[in-house]
Protein backbone atom coordinates (compact mmCIF):
# COMPACT_ATOMS: atom_id res chain seq x y z
CA UNK A 1 0.00 0.00 0.00
CA UNK A 2 1.10 3.62 -0.41
CA UNK A 3 0.18 7.14 0.58
CA UNK A 4 -1.10 7.44 -2.99
CA UNK A 5 -3.62 4.54 -2.84
CA UNK A 6 -4.36 3.58 0.74
CA UNK A 7 -6.98 5.31 2.91
CA UNK A 8 -5.51 7.67 5.54
CA UNK A 9 -6.65 5.44 8.40
CA UNK A 10 -4.80 2.45 6.90
CA UNK A 11 -1.64 4.53 6.49
CA UNK A 12 -1.94 5.74 10.07
CA UNK A 13 -2.43 2.21 11.37
CA UNK A 14 0.61 0.88 9.50
CA UNK A 15 2.76 3.79 10.61
CA UNK A 16 1.67 3.31 14.23
CA UNK A 17 2.64 -0.36 14.01
CA UNK A 18 6.09 0.51 12.75
CA UNK A 19 6.55 3.20 15.39
CA UNK A 20 5.70 0.59 18.02
CA UNK A 21 8.44 -1.65 16.59
CA UNK A 22 10.80 1.30 16.82
CA UNK A 23 9.97 1.71 20.50
CA UNK A 24 10.54 -2.01 21.16
CA UNK A 25 13.93 -1.88 19.45
CA UNK A 26 15.04 1.05 21.57
CA UNK A 27 13.69 -0.60 24.71
CA UNK A 28 15.85 -3.62 23.85
CA UNK A 29 18.85 -1.28 23.50
CA UNK A 30 18.99 -1.69 19.70
CA UNK A 31 19.82 1.48 17.76
CA UNK A 32 17.50 1.57 14.71
CA UNK A 33 19.53 4.34 13.05
CA UNK A 34 23.24 3.50 13.50
CA UNK A 35 25.98 5.89 12.39
CA UNK A 36 27.66 3.78 9.70
CA UNK A 37 28.14 0.35 8.20
CA UNK A 38 31.13 -1.28 6.52
CA UNK A 39 30.26 -3.09 3.30
CA UNK A 40 32.71 -4.99 1.16
CA UNK A 41 30.77 -5.21 -2.10
CA UNK A 42 27.98 -3.62 -4.04
CA UNK A 43 25.34 -6.04 -5.28
CA UNK A 44 26.51 -5.53 -8.87
CA UNK A 45 30.05 -6.50 -7.84
CA UNK A 46 28.78 -9.75 -6.32
CA UNK A 47 26.82 -10.54 -9.47
CA UNK A 48 29.84 -9.75 -11.64
CA UNK A 49 32.11 -11.98 -9.53
CA UNK A 50 29.68 -14.91 -9.55
CA UNK A 51 27.86 -14.79 -12.90
CA UNK A 52 27.42 -18.53 -13.45
CA UNK A 53 27.14 -20.23 -10.08
CA UNK A 54 25.62 -23.69 -10.44
CA UNK A 55 22.21 -24.33 -8.78
CA UNK A 56 22.71 -25.47 -5.18
CA UNK A 57 26.36 -24.40 -5.10
CA UNK A 58 27.83 -22.79 -1.99
CA UNK A 59 31.04 -20.78 -1.82
CA UNK A 60 33.35 -19.65 0.96
CA UNK A 61 33.28 -16.08 -0.35
CA UNK A 62 32.24 -13.82 2.52
CA UNK A 63 30.55 -10.55 1.63
CA UNK A 64 29.01 -7.63 3.46
CA UNK A 65 26.13 -5.89 1.65
CA UNK A 66 23.77 -3.04 2.44
CA UNK A 67 20.45 -2.11 0.87
CA UNK A 68 16.70 -1.73 1.18
CA UNK A 69 14.39 -4.72 1.72
CA UNK A 70 11.75 -4.92 -0.99
CA UNK A 71 10.36 -8.41 -0.40
CA UNK A 72 10.28 -10.89 2.50
CA UNK A 73 8.87 -14.44 2.21
CA UNK A 74 8.79 -16.94 5.06
CA UNK A 75 8.91 -20.69 4.49
CA UNK A 76 9.09 -22.46 7.83
CA UNK A 77 12.57 -22.05 9.20
CA UNK A 78 13.75 -20.12 6.14
CA UNK A 79 13.28 -16.51 5.05
CA UNK A 80 13.86 -15.25 1.52
CA UNK A 81 14.33 -11.50 1.22
CA UNK A 82 15.09 -9.26 -1.75
CA UNK A 83 17.66 -6.55 -1.04
CA UNK A 84 18.42 -3.73 -3.45
CA UNK A 85 21.16 -1.14 -3.50
CA UNK A 86 21.94 1.47 -6.15
CA UNK A 87 23.52 -1.14 -8.43
CA UNK A 88 20.92 -3.92 -8.39
CA UNK A 89 19.13 -6.50 -6.29
CA UNK A 90 19.96 -9.88 -4.78
CA UNK A 91 18.25 -12.49 -2.64
CA UNK A 92 19.10 -12.95 1.03
CA UNK A 93 18.83 -16.56 2.21
CA UNK A 94 18.04 -16.44 5.93
CA UNK A 95 18.11 -19.71 7.85
CA UNK A 96 17.08 -20.15 11.49
CA UNK A 97 19.77 -22.84 11.79
CA UNK A 98 22.45 -20.30 10.84
CA UNK A 99 21.14 -17.17 12.62
CA UNK A 100 19.62 -18.75 15.69
CA UNK A 101 16.08 -18.39 16.99
CA UNK A 102 16.29 -14.85 18.35
CA UNK A 103 18.04 -13.26 15.37
CA UNK A 104 15.78 -15.16 12.96
CA UNK A 105 12.67 -13.71 14.61
CA UNK A 106 14.24 -10.25 14.62
CA UNK A 107 14.81 -10.52 10.87
CA UNK A 108 11.26 -11.80 10.43
CA UNK A 109 10.02 -8.68 12.24
CA UNK A 110 11.63 -6.35 9.69
CA UNK A 111 9.36 -4.37 7.35
CA UNK A 112 9.48 -3.76 3.65
CA UNK A 113 11.46 -0.61 3.03
CA UNK A 114 13.86 -1.12 5.97
CA UNK A 115 17.54 -0.51 5.24
CA UNK A 116 19.63 -3.49 6.32
CA UNK A 117 23.29 -4.46 6.38
CA UNK A 118 23.87 -8.19 5.91
CA UNK A 119 26.95 -10.40 6.08
CA UNK A 120 27.22 -13.91 4.76
CA UNK A 121 28.53 -16.24 2.07
CA UNK A 122 27.64 -16.30 -1.60
CA UNK A 123 25.53 -19.24 -2.72
CA UNK A 124 22.99 -20.33 -5.30
CA UNK A 125 19.61 -21.80 -4.42
CA UNK A 126 18.39 -25.10 -5.87
CA UNK A 127 16.51 -23.05 -8.45
CA UNK A 128 19.73 -21.29 -9.42
CA UNK A 129 19.07 -17.88 -7.87
CA UNK A 130 22.22 -16.13 -6.73
CA UNK A 131 21.89 -15.43 -3.00
CA UNK A 132 23.76 -14.54 0.14
CA UNK A 133 23.40 -16.93 3.08
CA UNK A 134 23.08 -14.47 5.94
CA UNK A 135 25.23 -15.07 9.00
CA UNK A 136 24.49 -11.73 10.66
CA UNK A 137 22.54 -8.57 9.94
CA UNK A 138 21.92 -5.10 11.34
CA UNK A 139 19.05 -2.67 10.87
CA UNK A 140 20.46 0.52 9.28
CA UNK A 141 17.30 2.64 9.07
CA UNK A 142 13.73 1.83 10.02
CA UNK A 143 11.16 2.66 7.33
CA UNK A 144 8.09 4.14 9.03
CA UNK A 145 5.84 4.48 5.99
CA UNK A 146 4.58 1.58 3.88
CA UNK A 147 5.92 1.31 0.35
CA UNK A 148 3.53 1.34 -2.61
CA UNK A 149 2.06 -1.96 -3.71
CA UNK A 150 4.72 -4.27 -5.21
CA UNK A 151 2.77 -4.93 -8.39
CA UNK A 152 0.96 -1.62 -8.96
CA UNK A 153 3.92 0.58 -8.05
CA UNK A 154 3.51 4.33 -7.81
CA UNK A 155 1.37 5.43 -10.74
CA UNK A 156 -0.04 8.87 -9.91
CA UNK A 157 2.20 11.28 -11.84
CA UNK A 158 1.91 14.19 -9.42
CA UNK A 159 2.86 11.94 -6.50
CA UNK A 160 5.75 10.49 -8.48
CA UNK A 161 7.22 13.93 -9.23
CA UNK A 162 6.49 15.33 -5.75
CA UNK A 163 7.78 12.27 -3.89
CA UNK A 164 10.65 11.33 -6.19
CA UNK A 165 12.29 9.48 -3.32
CA UNK A 166 9.41 6.97 -3.37
CA UNK A 167 9.32 6.87 -7.17
CA UNK A 168 12.99 5.84 -7.24
CA UNK A 169 12.38 3.13 -4.66
CA UNK A 170 9.55 1.35 -6.43
CA UNK A 171 9.69 2.26 -10.14
CA UNK A 172 12.38 0.59 -12.21
CA UNK A 173 11.76 3.00 -15.08
CA UNK A 174 12.50 6.04 -12.92
CA UNK A 175 15.88 4.58 -12.00
CA UNK A 176 16.52 3.69 -15.66
CA UNK A 177 15.83 7.26 -16.78
CA UNK A 178 18.15 8.81 -14.22
CA UNK A 179 20.89 6.30 -15.03
CA UNK A 180 20.56 7.50 -18.63
CA UNK A 181 20.67 11.12 -17.47
CA UNK A 182 23.82 10.52 -15.45
CA UNK A 183 25.51 8.79 -18.39
CA UNK A 184 24.41 11.54 -20.78
CA UNK A 185 25.82 14.37 -18.67
CA UNK A 186 29.08 12.46 -18.16
CA UNK A 187 29.29 11.81 -21.90
CA UNK A 188 28.78 15.47 -22.80
CA UNK A 189 31.49 16.53 -20.38
CA UNK A 190 33.85 13.85 -21.75
CA UNK A 191 33.17 14.87 -25.37
CA UNK A 192 34.00 18.49 -24.61
CA UNK A 193 37.12 17.86 -22.54
CA UNK A 194 38.49 15.44 -25.15
CA UNK A 195 38.17 18.24 -27.73
CA UNK A 196 40.19 20.64 -25.61
CA UNK A 197 37.33 22.70 -24.16
CA UNK A 198 37.79 24.22 -20.71
CA UNK A 199 34.85 23.89 -18.31
CA UNK A 200 33.91 27.06 -16.45
CA UNK A 201 31.23 28.26 -14.03
CA UNK A 202 29.50 31.55 -14.78
CA UNK A 203 27.37 33.60 -12.40
CA UNK A 204 23.75 32.61 -11.80
CA UNK A 205 22.82 36.02 -10.36
CA UNK A 206 23.26 38.62 -13.09
CA UNK A 207 22.74 42.34 -13.51
CA UNK A 208 21.32 41.89 -17.01
CA UNK A 209 19.14 39.00 -18.21
CA UNK A 210 20.69 38.46 -21.63
CA UNK A 211 21.58 35.76 -24.11
CA UNK A 212 18.04 34.64 -24.97
CA UNK A 213 14.44 35.77 -25.44
CA UNK A 214 12.83 34.91 -22.10
CA UNK A 215 11.19 36.47 -19.05
CA UNK A 216 13.60 36.28 -16.09
CA UNK A 217 13.12 35.59 -12.42
CA UNK A 218 13.87 38.74 -10.44
CA UNK A 219 15.38 38.89 -6.97
CA UNK A 220 16.81 41.63 -4.78
CA UNK A 221 20.32 41.83 -3.40
CA UNK A 222 19.97 43.46 0.00
CA UNK A 223 23.58 44.47 0.60
CA UNK A 224 23.89 46.22 -2.76
CA UNK A 225 20.23 47.28 -2.77
CA UNK A 226 19.77 46.30 -6.42
CA UNK A 227 17.50 43.98 -8.36
CA UNK A 228 19.24 41.02 -9.98
CA UNK A 229 18.15 38.29 -12.36
CA UNK A 230 18.55 34.54 -12.38
CA UNK A 231 20.32 33.83 -15.65
CA UNK A 232 18.21 32.89 -18.65
CA UNK A 233 21.24 31.68 -20.63
CA UNK A 234 24.94 30.92 -20.20
CA UNK A 235 26.02 32.74 -23.32
CA UNK A 236 27.29 36.22 -22.62
CA UNK A 237 29.74 35.39 -19.85
CA UNK A 238 31.19 32.49 -21.83
CA UNK A 239 31.82 34.79 -24.81
CA UNK A 240 33.58 37.26 -22.52
CA UNK A 241 36.06 34.43 -21.89
CA UNK A 242 36.61 34.01 -25.63
CA UNK A 243 37.54 37.70 -25.67
CA UNK A 244 39.90 36.95 -22.79
CA UNK A 245 41.71 34.35 -24.89
CA UNK A 246 40.47 31.04 -23.45
CA UNK A 247 39.45 30.08 -27.04
CA UNK A 248 37.40 26.92 -26.22
CA UNK A 249 35.05 27.04 -23.23
CA UNK A 250 31.86 25.30 -22.09
CA UNK A 251 29.51 25.22 -19.14
CA UNK A 252 26.97 22.66 -17.93
CA UNK A 253 24.52 24.47 -15.70
CA UNK A 254 21.01 25.46 -14.72
CA UNK A 255 19.20 28.35 -16.35
CA UNK A 256 15.92 29.90 -15.25
CA UNK A 257 13.00 31.25 -17.27
CA UNK A 258 9.88 32.66 -15.65
CA UNK A 259 7.53 31.24 -18.23
CA UNK A 260 5.13 28.34 -18.81
CA UNK A 261 5.28 24.79 -17.50
CA UNK A 262 4.49 21.86 -19.79
CA UNK A 263 5.76 18.60 -21.20
CA UNK A 264 8.75 20.39 -22.79
CA UNK A 265 9.27 23.28 -20.38
CA UNK A 266 10.31 23.59 -16.75
CA UNK A 267 11.17 26.98 -15.18
CA UNK A 268 14.66 25.72 -14.33
CA UNK A 269 16.47 23.39 -16.70
CA UNK A 270 19.96 22.30 -17.68
CA UNK A 271 21.93 23.65 -20.61
CA UNK A 272 25.33 22.93 -22.05
CA UNK A 273 26.75 25.90 -23.89
CA UNK A 274 30.11 26.01 -25.66
CA UNK A 275 32.07 28.60 -27.62
CA UNK A 276 35.01 27.92 -29.91
CA UNK A 277 37.26 30.59 -31.38
CA UNK A 278 38.08 30.52 -35.12
CA UNK A 279 35.02 28.30 -35.85
CA UNK A 280 31.66 28.98 -37.48
CA UNK A 281 28.27 27.29 -37.31
CA UNK A 282 29.25 24.56 -39.76
CA UNK A 283 32.03 23.46 -37.39
CA UNK A 284 29.49 23.50 -34.58
CA UNK A 285 27.22 21.15 -36.56
CA UNK A 286 30.00 18.55 -36.56
CA UNK A 287 30.54 19.04 -32.83
CA UNK A 288 26.79 18.70 -32.16
CA UNK A 289 26.53 15.45 -34.11
CA UNK A 290 29.44 14.04 -32.12
CA UNK A 291 27.94 15.09 -28.78
CA UNK A 292 24.53 13.53 -29.54
CA UNK A 293 25.99 10.37 -31.05
CA UNK A 294 28.44 9.84 -28.18
CA UNK A 295 25.72 10.44 -25.60
CA UNK A 296 23.57 7.75 -27.20
CA UNK A 297 26.43 5.27 -27.26
CA UNK A 298 27.50 6.00 -23.68
CA UNK A 299 23.96 5.98 -22.25
CA UNK A 300 22.33 3.26 -24.37
CA UNK A 301 25.13 1.34 -26.05
CA UNK A 302 23.60 2.10 -29.46
CA UNK A 303 22.92 5.07 -31.74
CA UNK A 304 19.41 3.81 -32.52
CA UNK A 305 16.58 5.40 -30.53
CA UNK A 306 12.86 4.73 -30.57
CA UNK A 307 10.65 7.71 -31.36
CA UNK A 308 6.95 6.82 -31.13
CA UNK A 309 7.62 3.33 -32.44
CA UNK A 310 9.98 4.49 -35.17
CA UNK A 311 13.65 3.50 -35.08
CA UNK A 312 15.86 6.54 -35.71
CA UNK A 313 19.61 6.08 -36.11
CA UNK A 314 21.60 9.00 -34.71
CA UNK A 315 24.73 7.52 -36.26
CA UNK A 316 23.89 8.79 -39.75
CA UNK A 317 24.85 12.33 -40.88
CA UNK A 318 22.14 14.77 -39.86
CA UNK A 319 19.99 16.43 -42.54
CA UNK A 320 20.50 20.16 -43.14
CA UNK A 321 17.60 22.35 -44.35
CA UNK A 322 16.75 26.07 -44.32
CA UNK A 323 13.86 27.28 -42.18
CA UNK A 324 12.48 29.27 -45.10
CA UNK A 325 12.56 26.22 -47.39
CA UNK A 326 10.83 23.98 -44.84
CA UNK A 327 8.12 26.57 -44.21
CA UNK A 328 7.66 27.13 -47.93
CA UNK A 329 7.33 23.39 -48.58
CA UNK A 330 4.81 23.01 -45.77
CA UNK A 331 2.60 25.92 -46.85
CA UNK A 332 2.99 25.80 -50.61
CA UNK A 333 3.90 29.51 -50.53
CA UNK A 334 7.21 31.36 -50.56
CA UNK A 335 7.97 32.06 -46.89
CA UNK A 336 10.90 34.46 -46.56
CA UNK A 337 11.43 37.73 -44.64
CA UNK A 338 11.90 39.52 -47.98
CA UNK A 339 8.19 39.16 -48.66
CA UNK A 340 5.90 42.10 -47.84
CA UNK A 341 4.63 42.00 -44.28
CA UNK A 342 0.98 41.76 -45.30
CA UNK A 343 1.65 38.76 -47.51
CA UNK A 344 3.35 36.90 -44.64
CA UNK A 345 0.42 37.75 -42.37
CA UNK A 346 -2.00 36.18 -44.86
CA UNK A 347 0.09 32.99 -45.07
CA UNK A 348 0.32 32.87 -41.28
CA UNK A 349 -3.42 33.33 -40.82
CA UNK A 350 -4.26 30.64 -43.37
CA UNK A 351 -2.06 28.23 -41.41
CA UNK A 352 -3.55 28.92 -38.00
CA UNK A 353 -0.92 31.38 -36.77
CA UNK A 354 -2.26 34.38 -34.89
CA UNK A 355 -0.02 37.33 -35.76
CA UNK A 356 0.58 40.00 -33.14
CA UNK A 357 0.61 43.63 -34.42
CA UNK A 358 4.24 44.24 -33.39
CA UNK A 359 5.65 41.17 -35.16
CA UNK A 360 8.20 41.78 -37.88
CA UNK A 361 8.65 39.62 -41.00
CA UNK A 362 11.28 37.35 -39.45
CA UNK A 363 9.14 36.63 -36.41
CA UNK A 364 6.22 35.69 -38.65
CA UNK A 365 8.47 33.39 -40.72
CA UNK A 366 9.61 31.65 -37.54
CA UNK A 367 6.05 31.23 -36.28
CA UNK A 368 4.89 29.80 -39.62
CA UNK A 369 7.75 27.29 -39.53
CA UNK A 370 6.91 26.27 -35.97
CA UNK A 371 3.23 25.80 -36.81
CA UNK A 372 3.64 23.91 -40.08
CA UNK A 373 6.98 22.12 -40.24
CA UNK A 374 8.60 21.66 -36.84
CA UNK A 375 6.55 18.68 -35.62
CA UNK A 376 7.40 16.69 -38.77
CA UNK A 377 11.17 16.79 -38.20
CA UNK A 378 11.51 13.29 -36.74
CA UNK A 379 14.89 12.39 -38.26
CA UNK A 380 17.78 14.57 -36.98
CA UNK A 381 17.64 17.86 -38.88
CA UNK A 382 19.72 21.02 -38.64
CA UNK A 383 17.30 23.84 -39.43
CA UNK A 384 19.38 26.79 -40.68
CA UNK A 385 18.89 30.34 -41.85
CA UNK A 386 16.85 31.97 -39.08
CA UNK A 387 15.76 35.56 -39.80
CA UNK A 388 17.89 38.36 -38.41
CA UNK A 389 15.17 39.90 -36.23
CA UNK A 390 14.80 36.70 -34.16
CA UNK A 391 18.56 36.08 -33.90
CA UNK A 392 20.18 39.14 -32.28
CA UNK A 393 23.41 37.36 -31.35
CA UNK A 394 24.06 35.58 -34.67
CA UNK A 395 26.05 36.77 -37.67
CA UNK A 396 24.27 37.64 -40.88
CA UNK A 397 24.32 34.84 -43.43
CA UNK A 398 27.18 35.52 -45.84
CA UNK A 399 24.82 34.80 -48.76
CA UNK A 400 21.51 36.32 -47.57
CA UNK A 401 21.46 39.55 -45.51
CA UNK A 402 17.95 38.85 -44.17
CA UNK A 403 18.98 35.53 -42.60
CA UNK A 404 21.64 34.49 -40.10
CA UNK A 405 24.23 31.76 -39.77
CA UNK A 406 22.29 29.92 -37.13
CA UNK A 407 20.87 26.45 -36.71
CA UNK A 408 18.52 24.62 -34.43
CA UNK A 409 18.71 20.83 -34.18
CA UNK A 410 15.38 19.01 -34.24
CA UNK A 411 14.90 15.32 -33.49
CA UNK A 412 11.52 13.74 -32.92
CA UNK A 413 9.82 17.08 -33.56
CA UNK A 414 11.65 18.69 -30.62
CA UNK A 415 14.35 21.32 -30.58
CA UNK A 416 17.48 19.97 -28.88
CA UNK A 417 20.17 22.51 -29.71
CA UNK A 418 20.70 26.06 -30.95
CA UNK A 419 23.91 27.45 -32.45
CA UNK A 420 25.38 30.43 -34.25
CA UNK A 421 28.28 31.86 -36.08
CA UNK A 422 28.55 34.40 -33.28
CA UNK A 423 28.12 38.10 -33.96
CA UNK A 424 31.42 39.72 -32.96
CA UNK A 425 31.06 43.22 -34.44
CA UNK A 426 30.43 45.48 -31.41
CA UNK A 427 28.81 48.24 -33.48
CA UNK A 428 26.30 45.89 -35.10
CA UNK A 429 25.74 44.11 -31.79
CA UNK A 430 24.76 47.38 -30.13
CA UNK A 431 22.30 48.07 -32.94
CA UNK A 432 20.80 44.59 -32.51
CA UNK A 433 20.50 45.00 -28.73
CA UNK A 434 18.80 48.38 -29.13
CA UNK A 435 16.44 46.91 -31.71
CA UNK A 436 15.68 43.98 -29.41
CA UNK A 437 15.04 46.35 -26.51
CA UNK A 438 12.55 48.38 -28.55
CA UNK A 439 10.76 45.21 -29.62
CA UNK A 440 10.54 44.00 -26.02
CA UNK A 441 9.05 47.31 -24.91
CA UNK A 442 6.50 47.14 -27.74
CA UNK A 443 5.55 43.61 -26.74
CA UNK A 444 5.65 43.76 -22.92
CA UNK A 445 5.49 47.44 -22.00
CA UNK A 446 7.64 49.08 -19.34
CA UNK A 447 7.05 47.16 -16.11
CA UNK A 448 10.15 48.51 -14.38
CA UNK A 449 12.13 45.43 -15.39
CA UNK A 450 12.41 45.97 -19.12
CA UNK A 451 15.19 44.29 -21.03
CA UNK A 452 18.40 46.27 -20.62
CA UNK A 453 21.49 46.45 -22.78
CA UNK A 454 24.51 44.63 -21.37
CA UNK A 455 27.05 47.43 -21.64
CA UNK A 456 29.85 45.35 -20.15
CA UNK A 457 29.38 42.69 -22.83
CA UNK A 458 29.58 45.37 -25.52
CA UNK A 459 32.71 46.72 -23.88
CA UNK A 460 34.20 43.23 -23.99
CA UNK A 461 33.41 42.94 -27.71
CA UNK A 462 35.19 46.23 -28.31
CA UNK A 463 38.40 44.55 -27.11
CA UNK A 464 37.95 42.12 -30.00
CA UNK A 465 36.34 38.67 -30.16
CA UNK A 466 37.71 36.39 -32.89
CA UNK A 467 35.40 34.47 -35.23
CA UNK A 468 33.50 32.12 -32.92
CA UNK A 469 31.07 29.25 -33.17
CA UNK A 470 28.63 28.89 -30.27
CA UNK A 471 26.35 26.04 -29.23
CA UNK A 472 23.58 25.50 -26.69
CA UNK A 473 22.23 22.00 -26.00
CA UNK A 474 19.10 21.35 -23.96
CA UNK A 475 20.36 18.54 -21.75
CA UNK A 476 16.91 17.63 -20.42
CA UNK A 477 15.49 17.28 -23.92
CA UNK A 478 18.46 15.17 -25.02
CA UNK A 479 17.80 12.86 -22.06
CA UNK A 480 14.11 12.75 -23.02
CA UNK A 481 15.12 11.58 -26.49
CA UNK A 482 17.48 8.88 -25.25
CA UNK A 483 15.18 7.66 -22.49
CA UNK A 484 12.00 7.73 -24.57
CA UNK A 485 10.36 10.09 -22.06
CA UNK A 486 7.34 12.14 -23.13
CA UNK A 487 7.55 14.83 -20.43
CA UNK A 488 10.48 16.89 -19.19
CA UNK A 489 9.28 16.18 -15.64
CA UNK A 490 10.30 12.54 -16.17
CA UNK A 491 13.96 13.50 -16.59
CA UNK A 492 14.29 16.18 -13.89
CA UNK A 493 14.61 14.72 -10.42
CA UNK A 494 12.68 17.53 -8.76
CA UNK A 495 10.54 19.38 -11.33
CA UNK A 496 8.73 22.59 -10.44
CA UNK A 497 5.22 21.86 -9.10
CA UNK A 498 2.37 23.75 -7.57
CA UNK A 499 2.36 23.78 -3.75
CA UNK A 500 0.97 20.59 -2.28
CA UNK A 501 -2.65 20.83 -1.14
CA UNK A 502 -2.96 19.53 2.47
Amino acid sequence: MSDEAAPPNVIATERASRLAKLDRLRAADVEPYPYRFDRTHSIAEVRKEFPDLEPGAETSAHVSLAGRLLLIRRQGKLLFATMRDRTGSIQLFVSKAVLGDEAFEQFSDLDLGDWVGAEGTVMSTKKGELSVKVSSFVLLAKCLRPLPDKWKGLTDTDTRYRQRYVDLIVNDDARRIFDIRNATVASIRKSMVERGFVEIEGPILQLDAGGAHARPFITHHNALDIDMYLRIALELHLKRLIVGGLEKVFELGRVFRNEGIGTRHNPEFTMMESYEAFADYTDVMTLTEDIVRNAALDALGTTVVDINGRAVDLGHPFRRAKMTDLASEATGELVHPSRPLEGLRVIASSNGVKVEPEWRPGKIVEEIFEATAEANLIEPTFVTGHPVDVSPLARVDRNDPLLTERFELFIGGRELANAYSELNDPVVQRERFEDEQRAALDEQGDDGHSKTIDEDYLRALEYGMPPTGGLGVGVDRLVMLLAGATSIKEVILFPTLRPEVP
